[in-house]
């Protein structure tokens, strides 16, 4: 994947230290900023898109 993006929050610092999406229609890539030729965790979007709203609902 080559789509990988980060947070428009993540700024200078320690926002650069966050992890990093690749969305595809099927699926969401994600994986640590600072480790980016490491493993990365994949997830079907729909269970993607749940937990960002379950994060958003609690914010």
């Amino acid at each position: 994947m080559d789509n990988w993006r980060k947070s428009s929050y993540s700024g200078e610092g320690d926002g650069n230290n966050c992890v990093e999406i690749a969305p595809t229609p099927a699926h969401t890539a994600v994986r640590d900023s600072k480790a980016p030729t490491r493993a990365t965790l994949t997830f079907p979007t729909p269970t993607f898109t749940t937990f960002l709203e379950a994060l958003k609902s609690e914010a």
